[in-house]
């Protein structure tokens, strides 16, 4: 569709039309500059970082990374297809759409109309033979033994595929051509190495499942009796793909005006028997566990998703699948919830046994996320004992790792405080040693060979010295450092863990995070020169920051952000300034300027640090080199010896 709109239409239409129109006319802007900003309409926020520049036709939004143009915009916040955003832009414009021009696939095109037609012609004829055929009686029973009505049956309409080998076939098909559509569309089985055909369903109920316009897509089908598979679901097709689509969706919207909540279940019959008890908000995954897709697509519906499963060993493996698909995709503002019925019952059963009111109470009473997951982490440790409960922080600090910075993740991390009794400082510091003791002690790590160039005198310094921190720095490429949250911008308050982004807490990260809320504060940085030709991403984004702000104090984040994408080399840091802005999301200014200059100093050292190992490795240094060695040592032993008076 996207390939019939000219590109020069496309461009000529962007140029006809204001970005600051189309953002203002649905989030409130307030003039800042030669910018316009505001709260941000892609995720929650207390303070604006979300800004419009008029001039470049440009939005951005600092907190999430969200940014485009006019057409993107319309797609993100409508939720607007393609075609659909450009059409209305058209009409913003006052142009009309141009007709269909470019390349265009036209035997695909009537292929997938074909198989739309096929596939709504073959839901047809299976709901007549639910009504019609001479075997619809056993069809019928099982239907009714299931606790379903007629007219449920109807609303999802429910077919049914009859014995045989060929009933659709011979219903829908004239010709080769048309069986190898058929076979496309995913209803026909080709034998292999011959011409010969043969229906995919036979003698089973049939359950069509829709696209999220009400168009069959593909198939499910249940057998009557206890034969293998008990459900056989359509394979992939052009039309279908199960890691995306969701039985019983589109239903679930046409049933309810609004949506506040999904039930997640595991089979079709679930979502039918929970409609015909007038809970129309069901879906059912399609073979496969839940996936980020589906996630993400659910929650851009609905604020809160319930899983819904058996309280047997099984239903909990599934579980705790769902469970870890589900933390890197939850936010703040969305919920999740896991529901586990009796041994023996199913949502279809249960739901007939105690009726809607209870089994909804259920609902409103299932485990939150966080529950679940302090839950079935604490049944395999023992948190009477010191190895229990490191065990227990070893394997739930990962996990909330991968989730998105927010309320929920700072608050889960406070949790596995209380129940380890070590502080967030301490817990940080555990999940850093660990992964950089991995790291500097891995078989691939060089470790330089320890030769000594200078006085006794000056203290025994080597890379498991006193005055080294082997976790201070992590010697892979990145030259990214890693340290522990030590100091605290929030008076009175315990210090916050890494906000969940690739950026981890270090010297030039809290320096960064200071500047980007307290941007006045950039004059005392005073020459980073040093930092200049380093390859640590951090560094090389601090020092760029600071020679940014030295000449601007006054700009906003999302400004800075915009400018940035004009240049080459700092485009790149762009995504880095998005993470770094969570590390510290409150500055107490009666003590970021000390922290602020603490953090400088202790970069200073890591740079004096690595400038004497580098000297140390060489074996065969020269005068010169040996002189600035004893350089170099000096001004380590000088420093150190004014930290305590400073403490």
């Amino acid at each position: 569709m996207a390939g019939r709109i000219p590109q020069a239409f496309i461009d000529d239409l962007l140029a006809r039309v204001n970005v600051l129109d189309i953002v203002e006319a649905r989030v409130k802007l307030k003039r800042t500059g030669k910018n316009y900003s505001g709260l941000c309409p892609f995720h929650k926020e207390k303070s604006p970082s979300f800004t419009v520049n008029s001039d470049k036709q440009f939005y951005y939004c600092f907190g999430c990374g969200a940014g485009g143009n006019s057409l993107s915009f319309l797609m993100e916040h409508d939720r607007l297809s393609f075609p659909e955003a450009v059409e209305e832009l058209a009409k913003l414009a006052g142009v009309e759409m141009p007709k269909q021009q470019g390349p265009v696939d036209h035997q695909r095109e009537q292929r997938l109309k074909d198989i739309f037609q096929l596939l709504d012609e073959a839901s047809a004829y299976y709901q007549q033979q639910l009504r019609e055929h001479s075997s619809k009686t056993r069809a019928v029973e099982y239907l009714k033994q299931r606790g379903l009505t007629g007219k449920i049956a109807a609303m999802f309409s429910i077919g049914y595929a009859p014995p045989g080998w060929d009933n659709l076939m011979q219903k829908l098909t004239s010709d080769q051509s048309s069986k190898e559509r058929l076979e496309q569309a995913g209803m026909l089985i080709n034998k292999e190495d011959s011409d010969r055909y043969y229906d995919r369903f036979r003698d089973r109920i049939m359950f069509p499942i829709r696209d999220n316009r009400g168009r069959v897509i593909a198939f499910g089908g249940r057998v009557l009796g206890d034969e293998k598979p008990k459900y056989l679901n359509s394979p992939e097709t052009d039309t279908f793909h199960k890691s995306r689509e969701l039985y019983g969706l589109y239903e679930a919207r046409k049933f309810n005006q609004s949506l506040n909540r999904l039930i997640i279940v595991e089979g079709y019959m679930d979502v039918v028997g929970l409609a015909q008890y007038g809970i129309t908000y069901a879906v059912a995954t399609l073979g496969t566990a839940t996936t980020a897709q589906h996630l993400d697509r659910l929650f851009r519906m609905v604020p809160e998703v319930i899983f819904c499963f058996d309280g047997d060993a099984a239903g909990r493996k599934a579980a705790k699948r769902a469970l870890d698909t589900t933390l890197p995709a939850i936010t703040d503002g969305k919920q999740a919830r896991f529901l586990f019925l009796p041994d023996g019952e199913d949502p279809d059963s249960l739901v007939r046994q105690e009726g809607t009111e209870a089994f909804e109470k259920r609902l409103d009473e299932a485990l939150p996320l966080s529950d679940f997951f302090f839950k079935s982490l604490e049944e395999g440790a023992d948190m009477s004992s010191l190895d229990g409960r490191a065990r227990f922080s070893n394997e739930a600090l990962p996990q909330i790792e991968q989730m998105q910075p927010g309320i929920l993740k700072q608050m889960m991390q406070e949790k596995i405080s209380e129940l380890t009794g070590l502080s967030l400082e301490q817990l940080s510091s555990v999940s850093n040693l660990q992964e950089a003791t991995a790291q500097s002690f891995s078989p691939s790590a060089s470790q330089p060979e320890e030769v000594q160039y200078y006085p006794e005198s000056y203290g025994d310094y080597d890379s498991g010295g006193e005055y080294y921190d082997q976790n201070e720095y992590d010697f892979a490429t990145t030259g990214q450092t890693r340290n522990r949250n030590k100091k605290n911008f929030r008076k009175g308050k315990k210090p916050l863990p890494p906000g969940g982004s690739a950026v981890n807490i270090s010297p030039a990260s809290s320096a960064v995070s200071i500047l980007l809320h307290a941007p006045s504060l950039a004059e005392q940085c005073g020459d980073l020169g040093f930092l200049s030709e380093t390859t640590g991403q951090m560094e090389q984004l601090l020092y760029h920051l600071s020679l940014y702000l030295q000449k601007n104090p006054s700009i906003t984040p999302g400004i800075l952000a915009v400018d940035w994408q004009d240049e080459e080399a700092l485009r790149p840091l762009i995504q880095l300034l998005n993470e770094a802005a969570h590390l510290e999301p409150l500055v107490d200014a009666n003590n970021a300027h000390q922290v602020l200059n603490d953090a400088l100093g202790r970069l200073r050292d890591e740079h004096l640090d690595q400038a004497i190992q580098a000297l140390q490795s060489n074996p065969h240094m020269n005068t010169d080199q040996k002189n600035q060695l004893k350089d170099l040592l000096r001004q380590q032993a000088a420093g150190r010896m004014r930290k305590p008076q400073q403490s």
